[in-house]
């Protein structure tokens, strides 16, 4: 249903392209939103098949998202806060909020798979578009590669504990950890680029029953290692103040990036207007919740200073309150599951944004084009699974947790802004989910984003400037004069 005031779509005129001009303009052309939205679904070759409704685009997001703060960068964040990791992930999940808001908005707007790629395209301009989808690919990428290595972790928990055999450490780490190569992630980014292949469908359908086992796994630990837990491990609660509440935030904050997967999946969705903004709030909620709960089990069953360089945290504690291997391996199965799922869901979202990017033309061809029988991008999403297990192989986790933070949190900064710009320069397009309050919502969001950003070490951010400064080469040597805007004004 419209809201009152609203403007049929039929009746709207289309926003006017920018006219031709310098430097300047070209950087600043806009692409209509009329234009995205009919454009949905539409490759080289071939076009994306609308399959998912609303659960299996909630199942989308939380696969993308429930596992990975928990199984994975728990570890990594507890020596920052103590107990008080519980407080940042509330912090981090409150500067999810906002920014799913703003996701939630314009995904009911502008349905499309470039996600807040698209967004800034018809709301802020080219080059702001291409910053922006820059910065998704680091997220989702990069991310991929950080949750598969954690993937190995739990993975040789579940040998040790099923057949009494681990993989070689040199083969299960990265250079930098202690080892050559880490086969095992490069292995589980493997396994989901062959799901991918199958069809969105399939992979949809594999990822709901994927969820539903990290979810009871999830649980399991919950009751089983509340029995453990000791009034002593919560004191002192804050042990090292306030700074590393943030820092772990900040940390932790790479643990809630998947709730915007489901916003690139708006041009296989059968309802995206009605769906996606449902599908992403309603996520975000459960995460949080379920995130909350495990990490105030968790420290409470283990003192927050054995936290430190575990990568497999949760089975420990299993094993430690316990005093049978039987409920880590259990565990650890739950968690291969879960961890698998993470990657297999972020990896789609990855190849979509590409896939809209391509399409656009800043990016190769090669990223858009679609194999009519399946309806999939296969080059795409061989190209990036490739690339993304072999960066699991070769670089430490940490490292590519918080790059992946610092992508996010920039470009969900951008999205922030782009519904105020939206609100103002179209506001008379229907809009099946609005932002409360805005625009102070959006600007807290915003503000929330560059606060938790400049949490983040030094080394973080000369990654991240290194990064912008390859983008912006490429944009300026390829990009932007391949661009389907700028053929189009020749």
């Amino acid at each position: 249903m419209l809201e009152h005031g609203a403007v049929p779509p039929a009746t709207q005129q289309p926003e006017p392209d920018p006219p031709v001009g310098g430097l300047g303009a070209r950087l600043m052309r806009r692409k209509p939103v009329e234009r995205l939205v009919a454009e949905g679904g539409q490759g080289e070759g071939g076009s994306l098949r609308r399959s998912m409704g609303m659960w299996q685009l909630t199942m989308i997001s939380i696969g993308a998202t429930l596992g990975t703060g928990i199984f994975v960068v728990l570890g990594e964040a507890v020596p920052d806060a103590g107990p008080a990791v519980v407080v940042s992930f509330v912090i981090a999940g409150l500067t999810a909020l906002f920014s799913a808001l703003s996701y939630a908005e314009l995904a009911g707007t502008i349905p499309v798979s470039g996600s807040s790629y698209s967004y800034a395209y018809a709301t802020m301009g080219e080059l702001i578009a291409w910053v922006c989808g820059w910065c998704l690919i680091l997220e989702y990428g990069v991310s991929v590669a950080a949750v598969a290595v954690g993937w190995g972790e739990y993975l040789n928990e579940l040998l040790d504990g099923t057949l009494g055999v681990t993989i070689p450490a040199a083969l299960a780490a990265p250079p930098g950890d202690g080892g050559i190569f880490n086969l095992p992630a490069l292995l589980v980014v493997l396994l989901a680029m062959a799901f991918l292949l199958g069809g969105a469908k399939e992979s949809a359908r594999a990822n709901a029953v994927m969820v539903g086992v990290k979810i009871a796994a999830l649980i399991l630990f919950c009751a089983v290692a509340f029995t453990g837990i000791r009034a002593g491990n919560y004191t002192p609660f804050m042990p090292l103040g306030m700074a590393g509440v943030s820092a772990a935030g900040a940390t932790l904050f790479f643990s809630y990036i998947g709730f915007d997967a489901a916003s690139t999946a708006g041009e296989e969705a059968k309802n995206p207007q009605r769906d996606l903004p449902r599908a992403i709030m309603l996520s975000l909620v459960i995460v949080t919740a379920l995130y909350c709960l495990v990490a105030a089990v968790a420290v409470g069953a283990l003192p927050w200073k054995k936290f430190s360089g575990s990568e497999a945290a949760l089975a420990s504690i299993m094993n430690d309150v316990t005093g049978q291997s039987f409920w880590a391996v259990l565990l650890a199965a739950g968690a291969v599951i879960a961890i698998a799922s993470v990657v297999l869901t972020v990896l789609y979202g990855q190849t979509r944004i590409l896939f809209a990017m391509s399409r656009d033309g800043l990016v190769p061809k090669v990223f858009s084009t679609v194999h009519a029988r399946t309806g999939v991008p296969r080059a795409n999403t061989v190209i990036v699974s490739l690339f993304c297990g072999v960066l699991a192989a070769a670089i430490p986790l940490g490292q590519l947790a918080d790059a992946t933070s610092i992508g996010t949190l920039f470009a969900f900064a951008l999205v922030n802004i782009a519904v105020i710009v939206l609100r103002r320069t179209r506001p008379e397009m229907p809009r099946t989910f609005r932002v409360p309050l805005s625009p102070l919502f959006p600007v807290i969001g915003f503000a929330l984003c560059l606060w938790m950003m400049s949490s983040l070490q030094l080394v973080t951010w000369v990654v991240f400037g290194v990064w912008m400064a390859v983008g912006l080469v490429l944009y300026f040597g390829y990009g932007m004069r391949r661009s389907r805007l700028a053929t189009a004004e020749k």
